[in-house]
């Protein structure tokens, strides 16, 4: 795998949310375009600052921008220099995530045309699901940012529901 620099991607204001990466030149698929950085901290620290940014998120004024790294380390990516924090979730991602090397890649999952927006999907599990709705607008939405192995679960409470 490659790693891209600054002149395949460019931020700027999404549909789904707030600020994206959209591709500026052509990516191949198997590219890591950028990697997730910021502040290691450990797991104590990184759930303390999750709970911290997920009451933002409630007051509707925040992003949840801690990244599970391994069983030990968290990553807070709440940091100006992170780029990647930018990119948002989709049911439909462009992108998966690759631990590799003590560090967290964005890699492309398909060829990424210009114009489009890097995705990928959070992977969030069910705890609290319904704090964190998706905007995708993508044809599988579920319509939160729940990981897809949580989706017949999820789809089964819709059901009890209705």
């Amino acid at each position: 795998m490659k790693n891209t620099t600054s002149e395949f991607i460019l931020v700027k204001k999404s549909g789904v949310h707030g600020k994206g990466i959209f591709v500026a030149k052509k990516i191949s698929k198997g590219t890591r375009i950028i990697e997730y950085i910021g502040e290691k901290v450990s797991k104590e620290e990184g759930t303390r600052r999750e709970k911290l940014q997920e009451q933002q998120v409630k007051q509707g004024d925040g992003t949840i921008y801690v990244f599970e790294l391994d069983e030990q380390w968290d990553i807070d990516g709440n940091v100006s220099w992170n780029t990647a924090r930018y990119i948002n979730h989709s049911c439909e991602p462009n992108c998966e995530i690759v631990f590799e090397q003590g560090g967290i890649w964005i890699v492309a999952q398909r060829d990424i045309f210009r114009g489009e927006e890097l995705s990928y999907d959070y992977g969030f599990d069910l705890e609290n699901f319904e704090q964190f709705p998706c905007k995708c607008g993508k044809k599988r939405c579920v319509g939160y940012m729940v990981a897809q192995e949580h989706w017949p679960e999820l789809k089964k409470r819709f059901k009890l529901i209705k």
